[in-house]
C-alpha cells in the first residue's frame, strides 16, 4: 500500500477540520534537510481554531494512515494553545519556528506573528529536558549493560532529543544552531567542555554513514552519559537575560 504523501494528509487535514483548520506546519529534521531513512519521520503541526470532536472523529483514520507511515501522529493545538504555550513549550516553539516550511496556511493567517520565545523560558525548559534526558540514558545503562544491541538502539532513539536540546542551547546562546548535526555536536562540545567523539559516532550511525560496533558501544554510552553530566552542568550555572 502506498504511503501518504504530505499534499494528501493537507487535503484530507482540510476536509476534516474545514473552515476551522488554520495552518498545517511541517517542522523537524525534514524541514530542516536533516532526515534519515530509518530514524526520521515528517512532524506534522496542525493548528485549528477550535478543537471539535466531530472534526477530531473525521481525522482519525488520516492520522492512523499517517502514522502507519512510520510518522507521528500529527500535533494538534488551537491557536490560543499555541501562543499561550510559548512559555512551557519554548524549546519547541525555537525549534518549530528555526526549522518549518508552511504546507498550507489559511488567508490573513500568520502562526508565527507575535510569538516570541523568551531567553528565560528556554533555559528552564532547556535544563529540565537535558537532566531529564540525562536520567533517560542512566536508567538506559542500568538496563542494557549485558546488551550491546540495546545499547546501541538507546544511543540512536536519544539523539533526536539531544540534538533538540544542542540547538535550543546554541540559540540561548544567541547564536544560530549549524545545519549539519555532527558540526552541532562539536560546537556545544566546546562549549559546554565535554569530548564531542560520542555523540559524532551516534549521529553518524544515525545516518547511516559509520555503524557503531557492538564492542565499543558501552565506551560510547559511557561517554555519552558523562557528556550529557557536563552539559547539565554548565546549564546550571549559566547566566540568562530575561
Amino acid at each position: 500500500m502506498a504511503k501518504m504523501t504530505l499534499d494528501e494528509l493537507v487535503a484530507q487535514l482540510r476536509t476534516a477540520y474545514g473552515a476551522e483548520l488554520r495552518a498545517v506546519v511541517l517542522y523537524g529534521s525534514a524541514a530542516g534537510g536533516e532526515q534519515h531513512a530509518g530514524h526520521s519521520d515528517l512532524n506534522v503541526l496542525v493548528l485549528v481554531h477550535e478543537v471539535r470532536a466531530e472534526a477530531v472523529r473525521a481525522a482519525g483514520a488520516t492520522s492512523r494512515a499517517w502514522s502507519a507511515a512510520g510518522n507521528r501522529i500529527p500535533l494538534i493545538l488551537t491557536e490560543a494553545e499555541w501562543r499561550s504555550s510559548v512559555d512551557v513549550f519554548a524549546m519547541e516553539h525555537a525549534d518549530i519556528q528555526s526549522r518549518h516550511r508552511l504546507l498550507w496556511v489559511a488567508e490573513r493567517f500568520d502562526p508565527f506573528a507575535g510569538v516570541a520565545v523568551a531567553p528565560r523560558y528556554l533555559r528552564q525548559q532547556l535544563e529540565y529536558e537535558t537532566m531529564a534526558t540525562l536520567l533517560r540514558v542512566r536508567a538506559g545503562m542500568l538496563a542494557t549493560c549485558d546488551d550491546a544491541a540495546r545499547c546501541v538502539e538507546l544511543l540512536a532513539a536519544s539523539t533526536g532529543q539531544v540534538l533538540v536540546i544542542f540547538r535550543a542551547l546554541v540559540r540561548l546562546l544567541g547564536e544560530e544552531p549549524d545545519a549539519d548535526s555532527e558540526a552541532l555536536c562539536r560546537r556545544v562540545a566546546a562549549r559546554a567542555r565535554f569530548d564531542a567523539a560520542p555523540f559524532v559516532a551516534v549521529v553518524a550511525h544515525r545516518r547511516k554513514q559509520a555503524p557503531l560496533a557492538k564492542t565499543s558501544a558501552s565506551d560510547v554510552m559511557a561517554g555519552y552519559h558523562a557528556g550529557l553530566q557536563r552539559l547539565v552542568a554548565y546549564l546550571d550555572a549559566l547566566p540568562v537575560s530575561e
